[in-house]
Parts: C-alpha cells; sequence; structure tokens
C-alpha cells in the first residue's frame, strides 16, 4: 500500500531590510561628534565641540525679517517651481557676478535644500555607474558618500601638510583613467582651510579641459580667506570650461544660515535641467520662507560677513599658534574657511594615561573622555593620522578648549 509522499514547505531565505546601495552609506562623522558633543553637554559635561562647521553667529536681522514677512505672505503657502523662485534664481545669478565675475543666467541656477542636495544632484546628473571621480584628500565627508550613492567611483588622491593639502596637475595625472570623468575641487577647503592659488586653478582647469573632463567645484566658503588668498572660481579663469564645469554654494557659511537649507548649483543649461527634473521627483521646491530669506540674504550687503571673518581670523590664528605649541602636534596655516587640520602623526604609537595610542580615532576617544573636548579624527575626511578642528565657536571656548587638550597631551610618552 502506497503511502502519501510528505510534502514540506521550504522557508524562504528573509531579505535584507536594507538595501546595500543605503547600507553602505557611512554616517556624517561631523555631525556624529558635534551630536554626541551636544549630548554630553545635555548629561551635563563640560564639552567644548570643535566639530561642526556651523558659525556661532545669529543669522543677520534683515533676513530674519524678510523670513517673518514671507510666513505671512499666502504665495509663500502653496508650491512653488522646483528649481527654486524665478527672482531668488535671479538674484543668484547677479551675486555670483558680483562676488567672484562669474557671469551665469538664471536658468543656470538651480535651488536646492542645502549644499549637500546640491552636492548629490550634481554627481547624480553627471555620473553613469562606474565613472571615476578624482577626490583629492583630505576631502569633506559627504563626497565619496555621493559619489558612490550616484554609482561613481571614488578615487582619491592625497595631499599632506608638505603641500598645505594642495593636490598638483602632476597627481591628479597619475590619478587618471580611462574612466575618469570628473574632478571635485573644493577652495576654499573644508577640512584643511587650504586655497588654491588663482595659478593653480588655471593650470587644474586647464588639465581638466585639455582631458574632456567634468569640474565640480564647491565655493560655499568663498567669502572666508585671509593672509591676501583669494577664492578663485575656475570657470572664470578657465572660460572655455564653463561647458563643463558646475559650480556648488550656498548661504550656509557666508550669513550663518546653516538651518535654513539653502543652497545651489550653477551649470551649463542642460546639466541644470536635468539635476531640476530629478529635484521635481525628489523633493519639489525648496521651502519658500527659506527660499525669501536667501533672497534677502544674497541680494544685501556682506558687511555681516565681512565681520564674521573678521572674528574668524582672530580665532584663526588662536588657535594656530595654540596647536602648534603642543609636542607632537604640526598645524600648518589655513588661509580659509573656518578649520584647523593639524598632524598628530608624531602622537601614535605613544602612550596616554595607560593607553597605547593606536590611530587618530583613538586619540579623538581619549580627547573626549579626559579633556571633554570634541575633535574629528582625520580618518573621516580620508587622512589618518590629523584631527579637524572647527574654530567657527567663541574665543573663550576655543582657547579653553585647546587648553584642555594641550593640558592632556602634555602626558603623552
Amino acid at each position: 500500500m502506497a503511502t502519501p509522499e510528505t510534502t514540506t514547505e521550504s522557508t524562504p531565505a528573509e531579505l535584507p531590510r536594507i538595501s546595500k546601495r543605503i547600507g553602505g552609506i557611512a554616517e556624517s562623522a561631523t555631525l556624529a561628534v558635534d551630536a554626541k558633543a551636544k549630548a554630553l553637554k545635555a548629561a551635563g559635561r563640560p564639552v567644548i565641540g570643535f566639530g561642526a562647521g556651523e558659525p556661532d553667529f545669529p543669522t543677520p536681522e534683515a533676513v530674519v525679517a524678510a523670513a517673518q514677512a514671507a510666513c505671512a505672505d499666502p504665495r509663500n503657502h502653496r508650491y512653488t517651481p522646483a528649481a527654486g523662485l524665478p527672482e531668488l534664481r535671479e538674484a543668484v545669478a547677479a551675486k555670483t557676478l558680483r562676488d567672484s565675475g562669474y557671469e551665469v543666467k538664471a536658468s543656470q541656477v538651480l535651488i536646492t535644500n542645502g549644499g549637500k542636495q546640491a552636492v548629490y544632484q550634481a554627481f547624480a546628473t553627471i555620473l553613469d555607474p562606474g565613472d571615476e571621480v578624482l577626490l583629492p584628500a583630505p576631502y569633506w565627508t559627504t563626497y565619496p558618500e555621493a559619489i558612490t550613492l550616484a554609482g561613481g567611483v571614488p578615487v582619491q588622491v592625497t595631499a599632506d601638510e608638505t603641500t598645505d593639502y594642495l593636490v598638483t596637475v602632476e597627481q591628479l595625472e597619475a590619478a587618471r583613467t580611462p574612466r575618469t570623468k570628473v574632478l571635485l575641487l573644493c577652495s576654499p577647503s573644508n577640512p584643511t582651510g587650504s586655497v588654491y592659488t588663482r595659478e593653480q586653478v588655471v593650470a587644474i582647469g586647464e588639465w581638466a579641459l585639455e582631458h574632456g573632463l567634468w569640474v565640480i567645484t564647491d565655493e560655499i566658503y568663498e567669502h572666508l580667506v585671509y593672509d591676501g588668498a583669494e577664492s578663485v572660481s575656475l570657470p572664470v579663469v578657465v572660460p572655455a570650461m564653463a561647458d563643463r564645469t558646475i559650480v556648488l554654494n550656498g548661504v550656509a557659511k557666508t550669513y550663518a544660515m546653516t538651518g535654513w537649507r539653502v543652497g545651489w548649483l550653477i551649470g551649463p543649461e542642460d546639466v541644470v535641467k536635468a539635476a531640476t527634473n530629478l529635484q521635481s521627483h525628489l523633493t519639489s521646491n525648496v521651502a519658500n520662507v527659506s527660499q525669501r530669506a536667501a533672497l534677502e540674504a544674497v541680494s544685501g550687503s556682506l558687511e555681516a560677513a565681512h565681520g564674521m571673518r573678521t572674528a574668524f581670523d582672530r580665532r584663526r590664528r588662536t588657535i594656530v599658534e595654540m596647536l602648534s605649541a603642543i609636542p607632537g602636534v604640526e598645524c600648518p596655516t589655513p588661509k580659509g574657511a573656518f578649520y584647523a587640520y593639524p598632524s598628530v602623526k608624531a602622537l601614535i604609537g605613544k602612550e596616554l594615561r595607560g593607553t597605547t595610542i593606536t590611530d587618530s580615532v583613538h586619540l579623538a576617544a581619549l580627547i573626549l573622555e579626559h579633556a571633554e573636548v570634541a575633535v574629528v579624527p582625520g580618518e573621516a575626511f580620508g587622512t589618518p593620522g590629523y584631527l579637524r578642528l572647527s574654530y567657527a565657536l567663541s574665543d573663550e571656548d576655543l582657547k579653553t578648549g585647546v587648553t584642555r587638550m594641550a593640558d592632556l597631551l602634555a602626558e603623552v610618552q
């Protein structure tokens, strides 16, 4: 007598909960350090944070007043064009000509939700899977993640303190392959504060032109330069590159408007149209109240920005002097932005409070634990052996924080 077959239902393998594309994104190290510092302060610890790149000044009063008025205007209670308010696009074009000498049309401007969205959309618009992007390091933490999300491949080109963290055309050429499509250029630089000279920008632009490359240039720190340095816009000094250059900028740093989330990208009209199509599905328009505030900012005086620059310059000189006095710390003098990027390679492998310093991540953790000072390790910027300190904090906190660091590091053996 035949017996019925026993059947067992197979259980399907559980599918991953998070996609590989999103799961592979690293958390922003600078925001993570800032969040940890704020959490410790909320818990009663007297932590001083050098992590976030955020001006400690209030947004100018005229900008705030413009936003308050915009709240009451029903026009701002509705959807507006995805590419940005027409009057803001016009104003950004006018501001770009005023500040950098780059003449563009409003149709070449796309208003984005902060500079980070401009970064991502620039890469997403011109990269195909496998395209390589030359990425000078130290680099801002968001760049490699945005490149990878867009399907590109970041190719690191590293400079160190011996060249003020500035890469050369020879280094770029050595890294170029048949798959290279884009060069990312950030000057003044986050995280190092380095600024490329006019001659260096010309040389890089002419090299990119010769090889048919695109350049994405981040100019968000354009007004924060010191010691006679100048912020040079690549398509101005190499006009033939205008059709293959995307300029990134925003109101965050110049006008102390990090929380308002208004950035922009400027590029050839076909690129801007394509990026606008992407944004129309991604976010639609930037919040209208923020756009009205940005309109007031970019149309108005730079007096407040110049006042902030004076304060940053003073703090820059203070932090470099104090860091340079710490044995084992080498700190080049930054000529832009509001960051110091000292080398601490001489401290790696030495003893501090009973433990061997294994790398700059470990050192940053020890500084937070024992000195209650938050700094960002160089690993976050592609270069182990360094620390980034933002000097966009009060003079008093800056001096107290670096003094605590110095006292702790004096114990290194």
